[in-house]
């Protein structure tokens, strides 16, 4: 990977913890990212891998990004169309070393009207089985619109096929967050319901029922920080220290 980027020169705050964003703009360029063309064969090699130990994952396309910046508490990024095998063989490096692109990708931080969050259990064939999240997928080709990700499109869609609550019926809190560590970005934007939590739990169970993807296997109700209540994705912890404890 001799022409791969060895640091992480994005101006993004590099501890986790959550912090405000004015605008960001991630741009989709044509052509092969750079990580896809020195790593393909190695990607493929190990997508085998993957497959052999979960059959239901699906290589789709996934937008990956090749480049970050962050100033005036603005992101702007450019990005390449990938295989999901191509992010699935980046992932797997050590994360002290991930190096060779950036992935963005979105949290619609669900609230109720009591004050909780209000988080997915992934289901046991997908490939982050079992971690407790906000209902959320990587940004693909369906979410570029004039050669931009479209953000919002992005969690509305995620959201309403995972669980079936509509985030047209939330009312938007505040602006754009973001929260960055081994070049990871999570972009967070708050949605608050008026309905509590015990009811939202009811719609989302009652849409699992039809639901044919099967993606989730449950939804939770989250009003604590402790991040040893459910087993949190590693993007979660610093959310919840920021929505119940304010520290950003």
């Amino acid at each position: 990977m001799n022409d791969l980027p060895l640091r992480d020169q994005t101006g993004l705050p590099d501890n986790g913890r959550v912090f405000p964003v004015k605008d960001i703009s991630l741009r989709v360029l044509e052509g092969e990212h750079p990580f896809h063309r020195a790593e393909k064969e190695a990607a493929e090699e190990n997508w085998e891998r993957e497959i052999a130990a979960n059959p239901a994952l699906f290589n789709g396309d996934l937008v990956f990004q090749n480049r970050l910046t962050f100033r005036d508490n603005v992101v702007e990024g450019e990005a390449f169309v990938v295989p999901y095998s191509t992010f699935m063989w980046w992932r797997r490096q050590p994360q002290d070393h991930v190096r060779g692109g950036y992935h963005a990708f979105c949290f619609p931080v669900i609230i109720s009207s009591d004050d909780a969050l209000i988080a997915v259990k992934m289901g046991a064939h997908t490939a982050n089985a079992g971690q407790v999240y906000f209902a959320a997928g990587s940004l693909d080709r369906s979410d570029i619109v004039d050669g931009q990700c479209d953000l919002t499109g992005n969690m509305r869609r995620e959201v309403l096929e995972e669980t079936g609550l509509d985030l047209n019926e939330a009312v938007l809190e505040g602006g754009l967050f973001g929260s960055y560590r081994n070049r990871r970005l999570t972009i967070l934007q708050r949605y608050r319901f008026d309905r509590p939590a015990d009811e939202l739990l009811e719609r989302i169970a009652a849409h699992m029922l039809v639901d044919e993807e099967k993606e989730i296997a449950g939804a939770v109700a989250i009003r604590s920080p402790d991040p040893n209540v459910h087993p949190y994705n590693a993007a979660m912890p610093p959310v919840l220290e920021w929505f119940f404890t304010g520290k950003g």
